[in-house]
């Protein structure tokens, strides 16, 4: 009995150790056009060079 107790407590760790993770699917178009409109939006507010960073949802200046 001990045994099956232990094959099933291996089993399933190696069942919850092995789940998958599931991702919504990458829009590299969508992304792109974001991140153009925040860079054209962090050049205006920041003024060139100045820029530290820009993401699709936002930036920073220097």
């Amino acid at each position: 009995m001990t045994r099956i107790a232990s094959l099933s407590a291996i089993l399933a760790a190696a069942a919850l150790l092995s789940a998958c993770v599931f991702a919504p699917p990458v829009t590299t178009s969508t992304d792109t056009n974001a991140v153009t409109k925040m860079g054209e939006q962090a050049l205006a507010t920041c003024g060139a060079g100045n820029v530290k960073e820009v993401s699709a949802k936002s930036f920073s200046c220097k």
